[in-house]
């Protein structure tokens, strides 16, 4: 590949804000990634959603490996999520290539609304301290010890809902999944925010490497757009940690949200 194409400024410009996203708030990236490359790059939601997870599954690898360096990845749980999602993404893919650009684009634009309510709404814990410690309220709980999870029925329950739900809307839209890993990983363990960032993007990674594989299998994976947008994901990714460790949680989960509802209302202005 050309040098010109690799480092081309404007496909590095959208990798980069891309990445930020996706290393501040361990959500978001592909999600963001396909209304942007469709509304810039006049892309279809099929042709955009395999660009998409190819940058956020290797910035999300690099995530996770800084991530299982620092102790800090719950990687069981993240296992079970990902074979959960990797079994549906197949299913969803297959669904997305028998219907027409139009329906995906309004399914992905309120899909990305949802999100950006939940988010906004969602007031987050702090990133070095536990959100709570009563066995009631969730269904995964730490151990106090080990610092591993306590294994039960509930807890595997809710976490392969969690993966199976993720991978099939990567499959089906092209989104790495990380904007339902991540309110769930909040909503059902006592994970402090540092650690529910890292097991969700290892979720990411490993689902997101399956839709990859099925999108190059059936040759619908731009390499030349695709390159240059995962190596700005890539440096995005890296200042986006940074981000995380400077600025508040709630602020990044507020300044996605406004994001997600401007490139929901311009895709659906596009498509309506």
């Amino acid at each position: 590949m050309p040098l010109d194409t690799l480092f081309s400024p404007g496909i590095l410009s959208l990798g980069i804000a891309i990445g930020v996203v996706l290393g501040a708030t361990g959500a978001g990236g592909a999600i963001l990634s396909i209304p942007l490359l469709t509304l810039v790059l006049h892309l279809s939601v099929n042709q955009a959603g395999p660009i998409g997870l190819l940058a956020v599954t290797v910035a999300s690898a690099i995530a996770a490996l800084l991530g299982f360096h620092e102790g800090i990845v719950r990687y069981k749980a993240a296992a079970l999520m990902a074979t959960a999602g990797l079994a549906l993404s197949p299913i969803g893919f297959t669904l997305a290539h028998h219907l027409p650009n139009s329906p995906l684009a309004i399914l992905f634009s309120v899909v990305l609304i949802g999100v950006a309510v939940r988010m906004w709404r969602s007031p987050a814990p702090a990133m070095h301290e536990p959100s709570a410690t009563s066995e009631s309220i969730f269904s995964c709980e730490q151990s106090a010890s080990t610092g591993k999870f306590i294994w039960t029925l509930p807890c595997a329950r809710a976490l392969a809902l969690t993966g199976s739900l993720a991978g099939f809307l990567s499959g089906l839209i092209g989104v790495g999944g990380g904007f339902i890993i991540v309110p769930s990983l909040k909503a059902n363990t006592n994970l402090d925010m540092r650690s529910v960032v890292a097991t969700s993007l290892t979720v990411i990674a490993l689902v997101s490497a399956g839709g990859v594989a099925i999108s190059v299998h059936h040759g619908a994976l731009n390499w030349s757009l695709g390159m240059p947008f995962t190596l700005g994901t890539v440096l995005g990714m890296l200042a986006g940690r940074y981000l995380t460790k400077h600025v508040a949680q709630q602020t990044l989960s507020r300044g996605f949200s406004i994001l997600a509802f401007v490139a929901a209302g311009l895709m659906l202005k596009e498509v309506l």
